[in-house]
């Protein structure tokens, strides 16, 4: 099936810090109360806004970024996440305009916007403005002629007084104003060193955050005027993006293996997750089912072995630093992740994975598989970089080129022992990860919707492993 006439808005800001999260979230669950099945999306490769947004509407959040994953997949990706969907909400990244250093309007909120061909609503931080709020919706509305915006939303407005002046202004910018919100609804959303707290870390409290966000969006919002203008869009004539038509299934496992039920003949890839590892995108699960693998999700904070049958195992980014202590006192999974990588078995690991395979975080035992050691630093590294795989290895051929992102505030002190796994080539030239047996580990996360072969590749090899806890097995 091409094409979908998908209901659809995008919640865009002049600047970062406007409130675009306290928005989106809100009206994405205010909508979801009211009975509609609201599809979350953010621009950008952001993994913490996504788990608001899916806690906030009941199903997965999901990435639309150009720059990983290419302009073309915008849309597809749009209409295979939005599928079944009433209503799609498109949280923005920075400001409107803001897109890749040094690439234009690629992989901004406004690029995205006109990709999908939706309206924009862009939430102004009012609370040191008047008049001037008129002057600023005016530029955000000329500046690019394709961009529709379509309504404002007012954020942190001080008083009666304060609004009745804001709208009187913007009645002279042709731009209507659909909502405002004041000082004082602003939900309490923790934040430490890389963003918002995960709502794997706070689950409770968030549930409650994003309830008090749907009460006050829905108390300061016009609902009906946002849904009206998000019923008025064109067609998508795209065809959604399949992950069963990106990646060719595995089939069979290990070699003269007995079926012994339904599952039987799939490769089973663990995939960590819990509070220590909140970073993923919901495409990656996806496309290891596709390819033909079990995905079988567990949480190194608790689990004391991997799933039994494990052949392949994929650890994503999130908060090991925080975790550390945890994680290291889990002597027993440490144990079981290094067997199964000193048999040779695939494993994936980025960022928070990285650290994890190290000898230690801060000083506290990890699990040994790579020869280096993590701390934390004062220092940012945050960015978009273009790759290329240097060796065959379980995840990527050599010369495999891919897109990813960096952000974190760890360093490795590595020894000897280990590959590069990438040969980094833009916006800086050298080498980033370690490759060792079947271990493919690196601070860069990638989206392997732009690349699937790195699912099929990985499934593939787990697929000629040994099961975890079968004879001959690592655990």
């Amino acid at each position: 099936m091409s094409g979908a006439t998908i209901p659809r808005l995008v919640i865009a800001a002049p600047a970062s810090g406007a409130g675009k999260t306290t928005v989106a979230t809100g009206l994405m669950a205010a909508f979801a109360e009211a009975g509609l099945a609201v599809s979350p999306h953010k621009v950008g490769p952001d993994y913490i806004d996504p788990g608001y947004h899916s806690l906030a509407t009941g199903r997965p959040g999901r990435n639309l970024d150009a720059y990983l994953c290419g302009t073309g997949r915008i849309a597809p990706l749009f209409l295979h996440g939005s599928a079944g969907a009433d209503l799609a909400v498109v949280e923005g990244v920075m400001g409107l305009f803001d897109g890749a250093s040094g690439q234009g309007e690629l992989s901004s909120t406004a690029q995205v916007a006109k990709v999908l061909r939706a309206p924009v609503v862009l939430v102004v931080d009012a609370s040191s403005q008047s008049r001037s709020v008129a002057a600023l919706v005016h530029g955000f509305a000329s500046w690019d002629p394709e961009v529709r915006l379509a309504g404002v939303i007012l954020n942190k407005v001080g008083s009666d007084r304060h609004e009745a002046l804001l709208r009187e202004a913007m009645e002279s910018s042709g731009v209507p104003v659909l909502g405002a919100l004041r000082r004082t609804q602003q939900a309490r959303t923790p934040s430490r060193h890389l963003g918002l707290v995960p709502v794997a870390e706070r689950r409770t409290d968030a549930v409650e955050s994003v309830r008090e966000l749907a009460a006050r969006v829905r108390e300061g919002c016009d609902l009906k005027a946002l849904l009206a203008l998000a019923h008025d869009v064109p067609r998508l004539t795209d065809t959604p993006w399949d992950p069963a038509a990106e990646v060719a299934p595995v089939v069979g496992a290990t070699a003269g293996a007995a079926p012994t039920d339904a599952a039987a003949g799939k490769p089973l890839i663990a995939v960590a997750g819990g509070a220590a590892f909140t970073f993923s995108y919901a495409e990656h699960a996806e496309l290891l089912a596709a390819a033909g693998a079990d995905v079988a999700p567990f949480d190194p904070l608790h689990d004391e072995q991997l799933p039994p049958g494990t052949q392949g195992l994929v650890i994503g980014g999130g908060f090991p630093e925080v975790y550390a202590p945890d994680l290291s006192a889990n002597a027993p999974l440490r144990a079981a992740v290094a067997a199964l990588a000193a048999s040779g078995a695939p494993v994936s690991a980025e960022c928070a994975g990285l650290l994890y395979l190290s000898r230690s975080i801060d000083g506290k035992p990890m699990c040994g598989v790579l020869p280096a050691d993590a701390r934390m630093t004062e220092r940012l590294t945050l960015g978009y970089r273009e790759a290329v795989a240097l060796q065959d290895n379980a995840l990527a051929a050599a010369g495999t080129r891919v897109r990813g992102h960096e952000f974190h505030r760890t360093t490795l002190e590595p020894g000897a022992g280990a590959s590069p796994a990438w040969g980094l080539t833009h916006p800086e030239r050298r080498v980033e990860g370690f490759v060792s047996g079947g271990v493919h580990a690196s601070y860069l996360h990638v989206h392997w919707a732009a690349e699937p072969s790195l699912a099929g590749r990985l499934v593939e090899s787990a697929a000629q492993r040994t099961p975890s806890g079968a004879p001959g097995g690592a655990g």
